[in-house]
């Protein structure tokens, strides 16, 4: 079975924890907002993730890292061997807005990943506006798939937009085994 490490960043608050508990089935901590440790790693397996029966399956380790930049020491550590990153903001707070750039500079510049291994994910919160439907994100971000998440009016279209970029990740990891396997016959 394919191995999948997904990191889940961004400003504190930003909904990540719900987003990854959403994504995962799990119900853990559901209730209240208690702020993220350092990092907590839920498993999320998808059987045939691609939809045909043939296809091995994926587990997926979802690490939801804390948005308190206190924890920035630990950042490489959790960078190690990460396939893609998720970055999670409140598109109503101009501070997220401002901090995103810094999450997309440490978790996707500094370590060898590809735009397409990056998803943006503007988080609405229950009883926001929601009308931050076109916001304009500035260069590098306007390069990056940018979804929308609203978990009471359309959570099947949230976990549909994941299942699409699991799919991506997995994608490259296959892909870049391929070319391994290949350079060493060659």
């Amino acid at each position: 079975m394919l191995r999948a490490k997904v990191l889940l960043v961004g400003p504190r608050e930003s909904g990540k924890s719900v987003l990854a508990n959403f994504v995962s089935e799990s119900t853990e901590g559901i209730c209240s907002y208690s702020p993220t440790q350092g990092v907590r790693i839920l498993e999320y397996e998808k059987p045939n993730l691609h939809g045909n029966s043939k296809g091995a399956g994926c587990r997926f380790e979802l690490w939801d890292c804390s948005g308190d930049q206190k924890f920035e020491t630990c950042w490489p550590a959790l960078m190690k061997d990460s396939h893609g990153v998720i970055i999670i903001f409140n598109p109503e707070l101009p501070s997220h807005l401002k901090e995103i750039e810094m999450w997309y500079s440490c978790f996707v510049q500094q370590q060898p990943l590809l735009d397409s291994q990056c998803l943006l994910v503007a988080h609405h919160k229950p009883g926001s506006a929601g009308d931050t439907e076109n916001l304009s994100l500035g260069y590098p971000l306007n390069k990056l798939k940018l979804i929308h998440s609203n978990l009471e009016e359309d959570p099947e279209d949230v976990r549909m937009e994941f299942i699409k970029y699991f799919r991506s990740i997995i994608t490259i990891i296959n892909e870049s085994r391929e070319r391994e396997e290949m350079s060493i016959i060659s």
